[in-house]
């Protein structure tokens, strides 16, 4: 198989990863500050300093305001649609995707000006900061900040603009100032918002189709309001995001952020599979199999060259690998996209070249992965209390996620429990035992060690900064998390 990196997604299993090595900055090849904590894995760093305790403080304003910003921006004059959208937004939520956007924002800026040509930045972008000149091929077309309209007011809202405050369209408050003090760009903040607005969305929809009861502590949303408003909601967040993401003004950022909210649909319906065991063209409609309509011909339908559609091999080994590679695209596509995009889109916006770009990608694809495995990890071995949802879920839903999967390799027999997701009585509490007898939670631990060096070893491609540091703890703090 072909992966969406051509490749790049590892193989599972005893030889699941090859150690990579980032490319060096010129002149940033320091040994990093956190090569104790990549050559300990799992161990926490302990730093030096208090202010390092919290990768928040770092960019502790930016943060503190994200939720009112973000308010700003999805503001509708239905109030109940109001209030079903900003839901997510009142409770407290890991926030790590706006936290990447801000801290690796803060760590570009170490790199020298001169260094810094790939795009133009905009007068408007910089505000008070210098203005950095690109080369005269590769400019950018920004012209304006991200609060100005593109099209007239009147043309957005269908209606006479005098009468409604367009919510896309607020001053941030004493921008120009945080910016001289933070050096974060009015575009890479905006770009925190973004990324969080469409991580919520994704939230509100998976939800719906997981039947879920309980978010960050309290009742979801489908439960608080209904599936349809909760449906309703996260499309209107989309669709906001869109907006804001067009007035980056960007195309390489608008293309990489699109890019995203296809992928978080691809990947949902990966797991609505589940496995590439499955070659029936039957579909799940709530508990009842649903036959898919044949396709007419009128529309030609070309599959990506890295679909995962292996089918079922005799050989039990081809098998796993196969599901192991199933797995982890889908993971990519359900998480790591995001999170690996976004961390592009920063070094974009930031002007860096692109040895530099492409490593901030693949370290926020490192990091993805990372999150996303000791997620699953974490269904196995904590409370529904401890992680502000309903634990051991992964099972009752039909997911074969990486325990399992390690489970399989050693007991072929489960092949055909993952095939039928678990449904018949019995199947879970045997998966849960196979897990437990083959210490899958433990070798799923250490596939997400793996990948937190590799997105370490990607960071050394930045000058040393308090910005980097901050961004290895949290990497490091990925593996250890509770929730």
């Amino acid at each position: 198989m072909k992966s969406i990196l051509r490749g790049t997604l590892p193989r599972a299993g005893p030889f699941y990863i090859k150690r990579g090595i980032a490319k060096s900055h010129r002149g940033h090849n320091e040994i990093s500050s956190f090569k104790t904590a990549v050559e300990t894995a799992e161990k926490l760093v302990q730093p030096k300093s208090d202010k390092f305790s919290d990768p928040f403080s770092i960019v502790s304003h930016e943060m503190s305001n994200l939720a009112k910003s973000i308010a700003s921006l999805i503001g509708s004059g239905h109030p109940t649609l109001n209030r079903v959208s900003s839901y997510y937004f009142e409770a407290e939520g890991k926030n790590v995707r706006p936290l990447i956007v801000l801290l690796l924002s803060k760590a570009l800026l170490k790199i020298p000006e001169s260094e810094r040509t790939r795009i133009d930045i905009d007068d408007q972008d910089v505000t008070e900061q210098p203005h950095y000149k690109g080369t005269p091929t590769k400019t950018s077309v920004a012209g304006n900040t991200v609060d100005d309209l593109i099209s007239p007011l009147a043309v957005l809202h269908g209606i006479n603009p005098r009468v409604i405050l367009d919510p896309l369209s607020k001053p941030m408050d004493q921008l120009p100032q945080i910016d001289a003090i933070n050096g974060i760009l009015p575009k890479q903040r905006r770009l925190a918002e973004i990324v969080e607005m469409i991580h919520t969305a994704s939230l509100l929809h998976d939800d719906v189709i997981d039947l879920s009861d309980a978010r960050r502590g309290r009742p979801s949303g489908n439960i608080a309001f209904t599936n349809k408003m909760a449906v309703l909601a996260g499309d209107f967040l989309l669709g906001r995001a869109s907006v804001a993401i067009a007035r980056l003004r960007n195309p390489e950022v608008i293309e990489l952020l699109s890019t995203t909210i296809a992928n978080l649909v691809e990947g949902e319906f990966m797991q609505l599979k589940n496995t590439v065991m499955s070659t029936e063209p039957t579909i799940n409609n709530d508990g009842d199999a649903k036959t898919v309509p044949e396709a007419t011909g009128k529309v030609p339908t070309v599959l990506h060259e890295y679909s995962v559609a292996t089918p079922k091999s005799v050989d039990h080994a081809t098998n796993v690998d196969a599901a192991f590679e199933y797995y982890l695209h889908k993971t990519y596509l359900k998480t790591a996209s995001l999170m690996s995009k976004l961390s592009r889109a920063a070094a974009v916006l930031s002007g860096a070249q692109d040895d530099v770009v492409e490593n901030c990608y693949q370290f926020g694809r490192n990091l993805g992965l990372c999150f996303q495995i000791v997620d699953d990890m974490l269904d196995y071995t904590s409370s529904d209390d401890a992680i502000g949802k309903p634990s051991q879920a992964d099972l009752k839903l039909g997911l074969a996620t990486a325990p399992i999967l390690f489970a399989w390799r050693e007991r072929p027999e489960l092949g055909e429990l993952i095939a039928r997701k678990f449904k018949e009585d019995g199947d879970v509490e045997i998966a849960r035992r196979a897990v437990q007898q083959f210490d899958g939670v433990e070798k799923t631990r250490q596939m997400a060690r793996e990948y937190c060096h590799r997105a370490l070893e990607n960071l050394s491609v930045l000058p040393p900064s308090d910005a980097r540091s901050a961004l290895e703890l949290l990497t490091n703090s990925v593996l250890t998390r509770s929730k």
